[in-house]
């Protein structure tokens, strides 16, 4: 009895060392794709910033929320920036962005060297994109344009692996793989300010998410993830 008492405990502590890479307030599918590998440097997101992203989530999804739950949508951006450290700083200040809180961050940040970076919990909402946020893993990408990403192999090779993998562990279809661009085209996009209906970001435009796209799509085939159907993009009326 001793024996087991302390296989259990320490079965506890393990489980409290471990980091919660892939942690999500639903039950996870079963997996046809390895892991990628995956650094756990987390920011700070204690119960202010949870309480933050509630009240938020209150005032522009019209539920109080902060819990991530059954992602539909991945968001690829990139950080607009030349290091990995500049965007985690700016991501674990939490400050005012737009005259709200919380700040702004990414679950993801990948480097320029291929290192993947997860910054965030799965089960929580980050602030990343407007009209996505409720429902959005969002991905950062280390550098100051798409095509410096898209002609960066090993950043390319670490984020479709880690696009694929999220892809599979949530049911995401390729067609709801977007760049930051394209949200406000998304069936997904939702934002109860009429200010700020048509609001987004420069990064990943069109044309460079559909070639990061195809490239998503060759590796979801080869390693068995559906793809799903072409895209249906709406018209935001902006």
């Amino acid at each position: 009895m001793r024996s087991a008492r302390v296989l259990l405990l320490g079965a506890i502590v393990v489980g409290l060392l471990v980091p919660p890479t892939v942690a999500s307030s639903e039950p996870l599918r079963s997996t046809h794709v390895a892991r990628p590998s995956i650094v756990w440097r987390p920011i700070p997101f204690g119960g202010r910033r949870r309480r933050e992203m509630g009240a938020y989530s209150r005032r522009h999804y019209g539920e109080w929320a902060w819990r991530l739950r059954r992602p539909k949508v991945i968001v690829e951006h990139y950080t607009d920036g030349t290091t990995f450290s500049g965007a985690w700083a700016t991501f674990a200040a939490n400050s005012v962005h737009l005259g709200e809180l919380p700040g702004v961050c990414a679950h993801f940040v990948i480097d320029t060297d291929g290192t993947i970076y997860q910054l965030v919990n799965l089960r929580l909402r980050c602030r990343h994109a407007i009209g996505m946020n409720w429902t959005a893993i969002g991905i950062e990408h280390v550098g100051t344009s798409d095509q410096q990403i898209l002609s960066n192999q090993r950043m390319m090779r670490a984020s479709l692996r880690l696009t694929v993998w999220l892809m599979d562990r949530f049911g995401i279809q390729a067609r709801n793989v977007i760049g930051h661009a394209e949200t406000l085209m998304s069936p997904f996009h939702h934002e109860a300010y009429p200010s700020w209906r048509c609001q987004t970001h420069a990064d990943w435009q069109h044309v460079d998410m559909q070639a990061y796209r195809d490239r998503l799509r060759r590796l979801a085939r080869r390693t068995g993830v559906p793809v799903g159907p072409p895209p249906a993009w709406i018209d935001p009326h902006c």
